[in-house]
């Protein structure tokens, strides 16, 4: 989406779903003639955006061994207690590989979909944290246009943000566009100045955002996106161009560490000014700010 105003893309996470938590990853970029970026006339805006998707419920795999050739298969299901709230927790303990965890966990979500369960907590010890990766998606495009056009690469969806628009409006606007998947604003992961005079004659701002999503089906924009989908994190950051150019690296490199825990970015609180009764947006680390008092 080439717009009049700075760049923006956001990341997506969501907390409790009938399937699994899903994450959105999104690279944003501002540019500006001048050192405020948001608010002038002469702005420019980009923005790029990746998810991370549930997993779908499937019909039931079977995963326990056949013990006659006239037994029933029976699948596997995690266990689970019920909670207050129409859903199930279910708490892992016991060690399995990745793939065997993904069939069983496919099996539980159809049964507890029939159930009418309407949310699944799982919780994971830290030694089996890797049984998530092969859950974790991202919403990735390829463009029918510009340096991308035919390339064959998978990125996260971009676009300009519009004049006197806020990052995280943007940001949710921009993926609706492009993808057709309803989102949120989380947090700015990172930005970066990418150059002077390279969007719109502008210097560059490039902002990563962390969304959270609330769809999951793509409609994609016909005019500039040649196709979508959600696909493991794993396999997008795989991509040679990802690893070839350091800032790709730097955004994949991010991602997965806000994936496993191990990084916090900046929400979005909304504040008033002495010098304009227009709210305003203050971008913070709001997990380190309320540890510290």
């Amino acid at each position: 989406m080439l717009r009049s105003l700075p760049k923006l893309s956001p990341l997506l996470s969501s907390a409790r779903t009938t399937n699994i938590p899903r994450f959105l990853a999104n690279s944003l970029r501002f540019v500006s003639s001048a050192q405020t970026i948001t608010r002038t006339k002469t702005s420019t805006g980009r923005i790029a955006m990746t998810t991370r998707a549930p997993i779908r419920p499937m019909s039931s795999s079977t995963v326990s061994s056949i013990t006659a050739e006239d037994h029933v298969q029976q699948p596997k299901l995690l266990k689970s207690t019920d909670d207050d709230h129409d859903g199930v927790i279910v708490e892992m303990d016991q060690p399995m590989d990745a793939a065997t965890f993904v069939l069983i966990l496919r099996s539980s979500i159809s049964h507890w979909k029939q159930l009418g369960k309407k949310g699944v907590w799982i919780k994971l010890p830290i030694h089996l944290a890797s049984l998530v990766e092969p859950l974790v998606k991202v919403l990735v495009v390829q463009e029918n246009s510009g340096h991308f056009r035919g390339s064959g690469v998978w990125k996260f969806p971009t676009g300009v943000v519009d004049q006197e628009e806020d990052i995280c409006v943007a940001a949710v606007r921009e993926v609706k566009e492009e993808t057709g998947v309803d989102s949120e604003f989380v947090e700015v992961l990172a930005f970066s100045r990418q150059s002077h005079k390279s969007f719109f004659d502008k210097s560059d701002l490039f902002f990563v955002c962390m969304m959270r999503p609330l769809s999951s089906d793509i409609q994609k924009q016909r005019l500039e996106i040649e196709a979508s989908r959600w696909m493991p994190f794993e396999e997008y950051s795989a991509q040679p161009f990802v690893q070839k150019h350091d800032l790709l690296k730097y955004i994949s490199d991010v991602c997965s560490a806000k994936i496993d825990g191990r990084y916090s970015g900046y929400s979005a609180v909304s504040t008033s000014s002495s010098f304009s009764d227009q709210k305003y947006y203050l971008y913070l680390n709001a997990g380190a700010l309320k540890s510290s008092l």
